[in-house]
């Protein structure tokens, strides 16, 4: 559907009370737009756009859906039409007509962005009283404010959105209160005054009746419930289940949050500054309402007087004035990513005042972004002169930086790797911002994908219209219809290896910077490493659902995105998986193995077998069990399991039904009978263990059907033949299939554990190998003939596991490992990260200026932190270094012949004091201590490149300027020691 990512998210319920949600957005400004679009996109019934103000050219640094002839127009008229293009299934109109309580009183949900605190009040007072929620926003520069009021009264169905937590039990004690120890396989997770629920328990069977019972955690396997003094013994098994309760927030008018505030603190290093922030804001309306305008951008005087209302709004509490006189200065500016950051932030607490999912802000935010001006010479550098408004589409940002940096920005050669989410929502913040807006400045996106329908509901850039074009060509056309003056380049080449020949090192050296938006940690790695040796910086983002981050890596001052990375997904055992599932995540991982296993694997190493004369030699040298395996799966695609034709492909998935979910179960329950006792007395079938139950086959039963309809599709589409999805036509075919009765096989070892699988000989049968390589057909005999892998389409697949089904988006979440965006949280990152892009423009040194941000909208949290600083290694004589060093050697001499690798040598024993034990390019050794010394004698005096070719047995291309060695090094006491590698220039 249009907004699967927000379903994914908030859930079947969440998203049918939004989808009978009205809206107003009021002020249609950068802020307002930035609400509106997210709302539009997460799939309200309705947005109504409030703002009777006609457009200013000031307002084209921000609103970006705004284009320079709409200037004089209505702002609420000449943005509807590109909303409503986001999603079809929203209604979205305008309104010109002033505020009412007649207009108000037809939504569920007002949203108030940059409105005058009179008109917040009276507002307030009127949706507190009539049962509307209301939301206020607004933004200053560098300076954001956030305000929600969702009633006396409002349910949170789920605080956090996480899926409840569940464990195996293996003891409940009989006591006040009892005791529950959970199999020590992993951690139970659970939280004192989290709400559990009991089923499956054998002996205390009144835990299984039991409503949801608040619990106490003991320790990491343990925790208390009430009395169970009264219950029958415990005997075995059980799984307790969290269960999510409502809670119940009340909230506080406007007009009495003012007086007494709850702030939500985003920076703990700012921690001091909401109190006055909630203070300056106030002052700051004052002044508005008396002047009827903003503070002037670095005007002394405005700034005082702004400075002389807030002491009076603080009544002798401690204020920090240079904080007051900065928001003062900023006033009247309008910046991008600020907006993007609070809209984000906005547009979430609105679904969560009609969905009712995720904890709300209770009930102010304010943010703040300093550490963007200048770190030094700020008042010579910002001055009332500089920051003066141009008449110019960029006022609202030279009114907080000046006009200089807007020059820079201009100038800036980017590089964007990927235009999906993120990469759309980058591309608008430069746009807006003026990144390689200037005559010398570009900006270059790649991305190798086409545009799906489901991009649409997350990558706003897209219309309908763009389904099956280029990703990259259309976000930068989009990009460059908001801001003609975008220099931006489309590209559709992969970034890699084997891409270097384009993006070069010619391309690299004239960028000034990269920003990544990928979906794929090796992605993310590989960029990660071309900006450490190109020295660019690079800004990381990447999101979750609710949740986000932001790190940016800053040349020679801080860790690479590589220095630190997440600890690798826990693997599920083979053992667990094949045939002692226990969990859904089990039972869907055994799906997605299986699904590669059918319908991707078996078909690509068919096509290789075909084409690759070579195949057969390779698989043979494959270790294990591996030459086996591939074979017998060659064997059954070319020749046991082959279809001609479309009832064969029915004959075929009627009866791997039988095998999976029938005859396996079986043979399991022969080798393990229900009630079979370990060696310890205790049963086989209990604790992390569930006994399963065969099927019989019913062909009335929808879902057995359903079963062989997608399976014999699939498998007639690796075949090149055509399928059929008319159910009544297939139910006819299996009348006619033979399925051949199941008889357990007798000398079956089944493993229990991975230790057990791992620790047993499984030796290779030569005789078998042979027996397979003679059945095959020789690929002349199938001319023409080749087969279609399938990739995994992320869809739910039947497991023979007794665990609960889980809903139907879970389970695509949990089998393709979907990283759903949603467009709250992807604004919300990238606003963060392109303010850190205003501190790379202008140069900033100070680490504690940059910062990596963390948040997750659902609790709601935001975080920052300092970025890492790069740790230094030593390296004699008394040097350190960091990953950002190298050693330069140039390759070409003065009389214009290259370096020998004598020469190379001794270049690093006078130079640096080092001696070279072993010297590597890639996977190439080209010198080390212990090499036979004819081969040492040889290639002492060849020029470098020349080893390099003749090793590797590769040719330099012209792209390549310079080569990259690796060594190992002794320093004068002979000591083993680390030192960076060489960058060689050869050109």
């Amino acid at each position: 559907g249009p907004n699967d990512p927000f379903g994914y998210v908030l859930g079947h319920e969440a998203m049918k009370r939004m989808q009978t949600s009205n809206v107003l957005v009021s002020g249609l400004r950068g802020l307002g737009v930035e609400v509106a679009k997210n709302l539009v996109l997460g799939g309200v019934k309705s947005v109504t756009l409030h703002d009777p103000e006609p457009a200013s050219w000031s307002d084209l640094a921000s609103q970006f859906y705004l284009r320079e002839e709409d200037v004089g127009r209505s702002r609420a008229e000449a943005t509807l039409p590109r909303l409503a293009e986001l999603n079809s299934y929203v209604a979205v109109s305008s309104s010109r007509e002033p505020l009412s309580q007649e207009l108000l009183g037809t939504f569920q949900v007002v949203v108030l962005t940059n409105s005058p605190l009179e008109e917040q009040l009276w507002v307030g007072d009127f949706c507190h009283s009539h049962g509307i929620k209301l939301v206020v926003a607004d933004t200053r520069g560098l300076f954001g404010q956030l305000f929600c009021d969702f009633g006396e009264d409002m349910v949170v169905s789920d605080a956090n959105g996480e899926q409840p937590l569940s464990a195996m039990v293996s003891m409940v004690t009989k006591g006040c209160p009892g005791e529950v120890t959970c199999l020590d396989e992993a951690r139970h997770g659970f939280e004192s005054g989290d709400f559990v629920t009991f089923t499956e328990v054998e002996g205390m069977e009144e835990l299984n009746r039991c409503g949801p019972v608040e619990i106490r955690v003991l320790g990491p396997y343990t925790f208390s419930i009430g009395d169970t003094s009264g219950y029958g013994d415990y005997v075995r098994g059980g799984i307790v289940s969290q269960v999510k309760m409502p809670k119940h927030i009340h909230f506080k008018r406007l007009r009495d949050a003012l007086a007494e505030p709850e702030l939500l603190v985003t920076d703990f290093g700012k921690a001091e500054r909401p109190p006055v922030l909630h203070r300056a804001w106030q002052g700051l309306h004052r002044f508005l309402r008396q002047h009827g305008r903003a503070p002037r951008p670095r005007h002394q005087g405005d700034a005082a007087e702004v400075l002389a209302l807030t002491k009076e709004v603080a009544a002798g509490a401690e204020l920090d004035e240079e904080l007051v006189r900065e928001l003062a200065f900023q006033a009247t500016g309008d910046l991008a990513p600020v907006n993007a950051f609070i809209g984000g932030l906005a547009a979430q607490e609105v679904m969560k005042a009609v969905s009712g999912k995720f904890t709300p802000i209770t009930q102010w935010l304010y943010f703040d972004a300093l550490e963007c001006l200048p770190e030094e010479n700020r008042d010579t550098l910002l001055t009332e002169e500089q920051c003066r408004p141009r008449n110019s589409r960029y006022d609202g940002q030279i009114a907080v930086f000046g006009a200089e940096l807007q020059a820079k920005l201009g100038a800036q050669k980017y590089f964007v790797v990927g235009a999906g989410a993120i990469g759309c929502e980058l591309l608008k913040n430069f746009a807006m911002v003026g990144l390689g807006c200037g005559p010398e400045g570009s900006v270059t996106v790649t991305d190798m994908d086409t545009i799906e329908k489901s991009n649409l509901n997350r990558q706003f850039l897209f219309r309908p219209w763009d389904v099956t074009k280029l990703k990259s060509e259309r976000a930068a056309a989009a990009a460059r219809e908001m801001n003609p003056a975008l220099r931006v380049c489309s590209r559709t080449d992969r970034v890699g290896p084997d891409t270097e020949r384009v993006y070069d090192d010619d391309f690299f050296e004239g960028l000034d910077g990269v920003a990544n938006a990928l979906d794929n940690v090796d992605a993310r790695l590989y960029m990660d490493r071309r900006c450490v040796y190109y020295r660019k910086p690079l800004l990381e983002s990447g999101t979750l659902g609710t949740k986000g981050n932001v790190q940016v890596v800053i040349p020679f001052l801080s860790e690479s995105y590589s220095s630190s990375q997440d600890p690798p997904e826990k693997a599920i055992p083979i053992c667990t998986l094949k045939n002692f599932p226990n969990a859904i995540e089990h039972t869907l991982q055994w799906a997605r193995d299986e699904f590669e296993g059918l319908f991707k694997q078996p078909a690509e190493n068919v096509n290789q077998y075909l084409m690759d004369p070579k195949f057969l030699e390779r698989t043979l040298r494959l270790a294990g069990t591996q030459p086996l395996e591939v074979l017998e799966a060659v064997q059954r695609s070319l020749v046991s399991d082959r279809p001609r034709a479309w009832p064969d492909c029915v004959a075929w998935a009627c009866r791997h039904w039988h095998r999976q979910y029938s005859n396996n179960i079986r043979q399991l329950l022969h080798n393990f009978p229900p009630g079979q006792k370990t060696n310890s007395g205790t049963l086989f079938w209990s604790g992390p263990k569930r006994c399963p139950h065969p099927l019989v086959f019913d062909p009335d039963n929808p879902l057995h059907l359903d079963y062989v309809v997608a399976a014999a599709n699939l498998f007639a589409q690796s075949y090149g033949i055509v399928g059929s999805r008319d159910r009544a036509a297939v139910a006819e075919l299996l009348r006619h299939v033979r399925v051949p009765p199941f008889a357990p096989k007798a000398g079956v070892r089944i493993h229990v554990s991975d230790q057990e699988l791992q620790s047993a000989s499984a030796a290779l049968d030569d005789g078998r190998l042979e027996e397979l390589k003679a059945s095959l057909p020789s690929p002349e005999e199938l001319p023409g003939f080749r087969m279609f892998p399938i990739d995994f389409e992320k869809v739910g697949a039947a497991c023979p596991a007794p665990t609960p089904p889980p809903p139907p988006l879970g389970s695509k979440l949990i089998a393709g490992k979907i990283i759903p965006a949603i467009a709250t949280t992807t604004a919300a990152v990238v606003g963060l990260a392109c303010l850190e892009l205003y501190k790379l423009v202008q140069g900033h040194r100070r680490l504690s200026s940059y910062k990596n941000a963390f948040l997750n909208l659902a609790l709601p949290f935001v975080g920052f932190s300092e970025r890492g600083l790069v740790p230094p290694r030593p390296c004699p004589p008394s040097v350190e270094w960091t990953l950002w060093d190298r050693f330069e050697v140039q390759g070409l001499q003065p009389d214009g012949r290259e370096m020998t690798l004598r020469q190379f040598l001794a270049y690093f024993k006078k130079e640096h004091r080092l001696e070279i034990t072993m010297l590597s390019q890639g996977v190439s050794m080209l010198y080390s201590f212990f090499m036979p010394a004819a081969k040492l004698r040889e290639r002492h005096d060849q020029p470098m490149t020349e080893i390099v070719t003749r090793v590797s047995k590769k040719k330099l291309g012209r792209h390549v300027k310079a080569l990259v060695f690796e060594l190992c090094c002794n320093d004068d006491s002979d000591a083993d020691i680390e030192v960076p590698y060489v960058r060689y220039t050869i050109r």
